[in-house]
């Protein structure tokens, strides 16, 4: 099971840290991703990180922005995210294997 948390409402320009966690596998294994869906629009891709070597991935709405991190002590990935813009408002979910965590709330607002 995927957890999410780490999200809230911020000011434009803020910055958030979002965190992964899972109970009952090592995300070290795995390839992991970020994804948003924002109201009324489809989930999206933000950043994915490799099992291996850690390469990662940005989408280039976010590129230069968020950073996506391991912690394997932790067992934990992270979406740092800063810069942030109203258009960042969403409710993120991190994926493994196609399978979806329920996702924190981001939302951006003056």
């Amino acid at each position: 099971q995927l957890v999410e948390s780490g999200g809230g409402l911020v000011q434009p320009g803020g910055s958030l840290r979002l965190s992964c966690t899972a109970s009952r596998f090592t995300l070290e294994d795995y390839a992991i991703g970020w994804f948003r869906q924002a109201p009324g629009k489809e989930r999206e891709g933000v950043s994915c990180i490799s099992a291996s070597e850690g390469s990662t991935y940005y989408a280039d709405s976010v590129k230069g922005r968020f950073t996506i991190s391991r912690d394997n002590a932790m067992n934990t990935i992270y979406l740092q995210m800063n810069s942030l813009k109203p258009e960042d408002t969403a409710v993120y979910y991190c994926n493994v294997l196609g399978a979806f965590g329920r996702g924190t709330q981001v939302t951006v607002s003056s």
